[in-house]
């Protein structure tokens, strides 16, 4: 049974009001004052509340502003009784809160007809906020197990340690490193176009088979065929019109050599050498079109010699394409300046990186995911 709570410091009308809508099968309770009937609100969160507009101490429109702001309340159906008509007051009454006006004075028939009317639409904002709370709890279920699947920092003579700040719950960036062999470490990060969950399912699933090796008939130490060969599976026209970019790397510790291939990606900046002194950053990149876009697409890879004490840097665009205050793209250049600065303090620390960024981007949301891999090699 729905729950009425009518507010009005006339008696006669409380009487009235509540007796025409128990007999409609109602519960109804009552409150004479401002003050008595926020307190009842909040005790017993009504369905749907009548209250006067014009009463002493806290008149109709400071209780809908109280009532709608407290959360728990926000989808109670709030109507104003008044006998107030011109345009202005009604205009004043939605801007409070106010959902519905009744005139005095009260017409029984308009009365229960509105009162209907009202329960069925707060009926149905209760459903959608209970299945948007659902959504919300099953989106952060996947953002933990999304978040589960990324690897742990690296340690050894090679170190990586990582950074994921998705603009949503769910992002479309993801990445992993992990070795071969003995000898040779993998290390990729892809980023599916758009947001949210539509490009979280692509990204686990393009994850889960590099990571299991399922590419078939792929050699996972040739960069090149692994991007063929997600090229042939993922194809925008098979995968709602998304694709991805994606930088791929196999590096050789014996032989100090890293062979990648790169698919539309922000190129990994290189910081080769031990020395303090600035040193010119090495960008690992290709121009080959991201994976997705056509069928017969080919994809070079390219070899390069990794120095003691070196720095890579792996990342996706959103840690660069930022827009500042004047309206203007922080953009790429700049960030490698910055990741050039911070290697150079040799603190390698991804939180001051990260820390820089925001204050960048003037807030701790992005406005597109971001991903961040450091690795540093002995």
């Amino acid at each position: 049974m729905s729950l009425i709570l009518i507010i009005d410091d006339d008696p006669i009308i409380r009487v009235v009001l509540q007796r025409s809508l128990q007999g409609q099968q109602y519960e109804v309770i009552t409150a004479s004052t401002g003050e008595e009937g926020i307190a009842k609100a909040k005790q017993f969160r009504p369905a749907l509340i009548i209250c006067d507009w014009v009463m002493p101490r806290i008149d109709g429109l400071e209780v809908c502003r109280q009532i709608k702001a407290y959360p728990e309340l926000s989808t109670t159906f709030f109507i104003l009784l008044t006998s107030r008509v011109a345009l202005e007051d009604r205009i004043r009454g939605l801007d409070t809160g106010a959902d519905d006006f009744l005139s005095k004075p009260v017409e029984m028939s308009e009365l229960k007809a509105r009162v209907r009317a009202g329960l069925r639409l707060h009926q149905v904002t209760r459903d959608l906020q209970n299945q948007k709370q659902k959504l919300e709890s099953e989106l952060s279920e996947a953002a933990e197990y999304l978040r589960s699947l990324l690897p742990p920092p690296l340690t050894g003579t090679i170190t990586i340690d990582a950074r994921f700040i998705p603009s949503q719950q769910l992002g479309g960036d993801c990445f992993d490193y992990y070795w071969l062999d003995p000898d040779y470490l993998a290390i990729y990060l892809l980023d599916v176009s758009g947001h949210g969950l539509g490009a979280a399912l692509p990204s686990v699933s393009i994850l889960n088979l590099l990571r299991s090796q399922s590419l078939p008939d792929v050699n996972f130490y040739q960069p090149d065929a692994v991007l063929r060969a997600l090229n042939e599976i993922f194809q925008m026209s098979d995968q709602n019109n998304r694709y991805f970019t994606i930088w791929y790397g196999v590096y050789n510790q014996t032989k100090r050599q890293l062979v990648y291939a790169s698919a539309g990606h922000p190129p990994a900046v290189l910081i080769p050498g031990a020395t303090h002194q600035p040193t010119p950053c090495k960008l690992l990149k290709s121009p080959d079109i991201p994976v997705g876009i056509f069928p017969d697409s080919k994809f070079g890879y390219y070899r390069c010699e990794i120095e003691k004490a070196s720095t890579l840097y792996i990342f996706s665009d959103g840690a660069y394409e930022i827009s500042c205050p004047d309206d203007r793209i922080w953009g790429l250049e700049a960030f490698i300046q910055l990741l050039s600065e911070h290697w150079q303090s040799r603190k390698f620390n991804l939180d001051e990186i990260l820390q820089q960024i925001q204050a960048i981007n003037g807030n701790d949301t992005f406005e597109d995911d971001l991903s961040l891999l450091q690795i540093n090699f002995d």
